[in-house]
């Protein structure tokens, strides 16, 4: 396949110059010429080199690659200029980007057998006025990830609006300093999700119709731990309501319908000025990783979680799945506006744990809590009677410094 030539080879077949791979340029592909002109453009494509994909439709039947550093990919508009992979015969990504100092700006990748636009190990990675769905709706069988990029650096996620996803709409992986900001994500299994990351802010999105809105994770078993310093705020977290439709044994299957914002095993995340309505587990809930593990640089529990100054609309009123029973079993329905576990590490859990470790919860009257005080992974409630007394979680703790991207012109 031409996809996998060396770019010299390329060169030949299509009769490039060598002057002509040596200077940058603006390079308009429409879908009028086929396919086999996008496929070159973007193996040819050098350090300042755009691609301007007209308003058109491409059908591909194969994934599509980058690995030119300082590109940008530019379409026509999200509505316009679309990259559909219904055809898809391999199982990968509808776009990898695998380079550094990239923009993927005003397109749309649809129906990808795989992960809709995926970057691995990118630095200054942009996605921007973009549109990733599975037109069929929610289904298992639709690709996990919608935007995706994973061991990464600098990552600035705007504009994007994510549908369908069997995983996450817009995640991010075992990368740092992320921006996240003023996206669309729904009806997908997971809206947003942090991961295994340092220093994110999310912000400014609005996530409904998905299993569970936004998820800060750590995960067991991956190259990057130790996920912290994590600002989610100013969201609109609201009627995340869709069945769970992850494959079995996908970690996110855990995940009932109707979470607004999850914590699970990550460290000094701050929860704010978000509005949370019509979520019918439970609006805000932080938690341990249910799961047995084997991983000894892995710590299980949440700590250091901040939730203040949020606005909570109806919710709780309809708990999903085992979680939901669970919940409900110690504290009734409706289930309280925000709900901790209450694990923490033995043998810590018969005191306190240490200062910068603590769940802070400092919210306007009338927010409902409850933490459950469970003392292990099997989350077993040891007590029937959970601790709703949101006063006794008074304090702060330091936010985060707010996160600058150097390719951010709004940072």
């Amino acid at each position: 396949m031409t996809s996998f030539l060396s770019r010299t080879a390329l060169a030949v077949l299509v009769a490039v110059s060598p002057a002509a791979l040596a200077a940058a340029a603006e390079i308009k592909v429409s879908a009028a010429e086929g396919n086999q002109k996008l496929i070159e453009a973007l193996i040819l494509a050098q350090e300042g080199d755009t691609i301007v994909l007209e308003a058109g439709r491409w059908d591909l039947t194969e994934g599509l690659s980058l690995d030119a550093d300082g590109v940008a990919i530019r379409g026509a508009g999200a509505d316009r200029s679309i990259l559909s992979f219904k055809g898809q015969t391999g199982a990968g990504e509808g776009l990898l980007v695998t380079s550094d100092r990239v923009v993927l700006e005003d397109f749309a990748v649809e129906d990808t057998r795989g992960d809709g636009i995926k970057s691995k190990s990118s630095d200054q990675i942009t996605f921007r006025n973009l549109r990733v769905e599975w037109t069929n709706g929610p289904d298992e069988n639709n690709g996990s990830y919608g935007v995706y990029p994973v061991s990464s650096r600098n990552v600035l996620i705007e504009g994007v609006t994510v549908r369908g996803a069997s995983d996450a709409g817009i995640y991010v992986g075992q990368s740092q300093d992320i921006v996240v900001r003023d996206n669309i994500a729904e009806y997908n299994v997971a809206g947003i999700e942090i991961e295994n990351s340092f220093r994110a802010d999310v912000h400014g999105n609005t996530a409904t119709h998905n299993t569970g809105g936004i998820l800060i994770f750590d995960l067991p078993n991956l190259p990057v731990q130790g996920g912290h310093d994590i600002r989610v705020f100013d969201n609109d977290v609201v009627d995340n309501d869709t069945a769970n439709f992850a494959p079995k044994g996908n970690i996110v299957a855990i995940v009932p319908k109707g979470v607004g914002i999850m914590v699970m095993a990550n460290r000094n995340v701050h929860v704010f000025a978000n509005r949370l309505s019509g979520n019918g587990t439970a609006h805000v809930l932080v938690a341990a990783y249910p799961n047995d593990y084997d991983d000894d640089s892995y710590m299980f529990v949440p700590r250091g979680v901040y939730v203040h100054d949020n606005v909570y609309g109806e919710g709780g009123y309809a708990p999903d799945g085992e979680v939901g029973e669970t919940i409900t079993g110690v504290t009734g329905e409706p289930v309280p506006d925000i709900v901790w576990d209450g694990v923490t590490r033995i043998p810590e859990w018969l005191s306190w744990v240490s200062a910068e470790n603590r769940v802070y919860i400092d919210e306007p009257e009338g927010t409902t809590f409850a933490n459950l005080k469970m003392i292990s992974q099997l989350l077993l409630p040891w007590s029937t009677r959970p601790d709703r007394d949101i006063t006794g979680y008074a304090g702060s703790l330091p936010e985060p410094q707010a996160v600058r991207l150097a390719q951010d012109t709004r940072g």
